[in-house]
């Protein structure tokens, strides 16, 4: 991985169906040299409610967007991102298999800090190659995309 690890802090948080993803990509982060945080779920329960673990992940981008992302797992991963870009500043995107493009762009266009997972439609290596190439895409910071961005901190 080419992204500078000793300045990011990757936050990790999964309900039931993203839990055993969320492991192998919290222990193949920390081989990378990553620090890491994991908001849970800490063992696998499958009555748990992913919000109760989204929240905390969120809040910590909301907390510190410029030294923090997070990778969040569900079923789809579209109910966790629904709860993530509640909070201010948190920009997830979806990704659940598909053209790698889509996570290239919530990088380049949209800055994406949060990228969710939905682990019942990609495999562990499949995630680990989505994961790599979010973490080492930049945000272009061309004009148009940065006023775009701002506006979505912005609710009126």
């Amino acid at each position: 991985m080419t992204t500078d690890v000793k300045s990011l802090i990757i936050h990790l948080a999964t309900d039931h169906a993203g839990f055993e993803h969320k492991e192998i990509a919290k222990e193949w982060l920390l081989e990378a040299g990553y620090e890491v945080i994991d908001h849970g779920a800490s063992e696998f329960n499958p009555e748990d409610d992913f919000p109760d673990f989204i929240r905390l992940a969120a809040k910590a981008i909301a907390e510190d967007s410029e030294e923090n992302k997070a990778i969040i797992f569900g079923g789809s991963g579209q109910g966790e991102a629904m709860m993530a870009n509640r909070f201010p500043k948190v920009r997830a995107a979806v990704y659940y298999g598909g053209s790698p493009e889509i996570v290239t762009l919530s990088r380049e266009h949209n800055d994406a800090n949060v990228l969710s997972l939905g682990a019942r439609f990609i495999s562990p290596s499949e995630m680990k190659e989505v994961i790599k190439l979010w973490l080492d895409t930049e945000f272009t910071n061309v004009f148009k995309y940065q006023c775009r961005n701002d506006k979505l901190d912005v609710i009126e």
